[in-house]
């Protein structure tokens, strides 16, 4: 491979994940930025910008750079997405392009989906992604939505 090539890696994988609360809570928590941004963009990083337009045609802009003591200290995240498909309390389908340091690293399509369980939800993610020279990428990336998730039922427990 030259130094112009890329490598590419394609990856689809899927969370299930059962909540105690109604498909309309866990919903408004990814359809609310001030909820969302609680689980989804605080941690072990220094938000630079979060914002968000929750509607068909909207976006979200989360960039953020990750604090010392992390094995990428100082290095900037970027995530912008699109919103193409919403349905209150059924589905947001979205697109992602999330870059390290202005180089884009992944372009994704997710689907999250509720359904009622009793008086709980069913949450299904589906992520499918291109990783652009990212090997450990799609790991990372799945691994990183599983805690996000974790947090998001903390949340929801508050």
């Amino acid at each position: 491979m030259t130094e112009t090539e890329t490598t590419l890696i394609h990856s689809t994988f899927a969370i299930e994940r059962s909540y105690p609360q109604a498909p309309d809570r866990v919903f408004a928590a990814f359809a609310q930025p001030a909820r969302k941004r609680r689980w989804y963009a605080e941690g072990d990083h220094e938000i630079q910008e979060f914002e968000m337009d929750f509607r068909v045609g909207g976006s979200e802009r989360f960039r953020y750079i990750f604090k010392p003591g992390h094995p990428i200290a100082g290095s900037e995240i970027a995530n912008e997405s699109t919103y193409h498909d919403i349905v209150p309390a059924q589905r947001i389908v979205l697109t992602q392009c999330m870059t390290l340091n202005g180089k884009p690293v992944q372009i994704m399509l997710a689907t999250i989906e509720f359904q009622p369980s009793g008086a709980g939800t069913e949450l299904t993610f589906t992520h499918q992604g291109t990783f652009i020279d990212w090997p450990g990428g799609a790991e990372m990336i799945e691994a990183g939505w599983r805690s996000l998730f974790d947090r998001l039922a903390t949340h929801l427990a508050e």
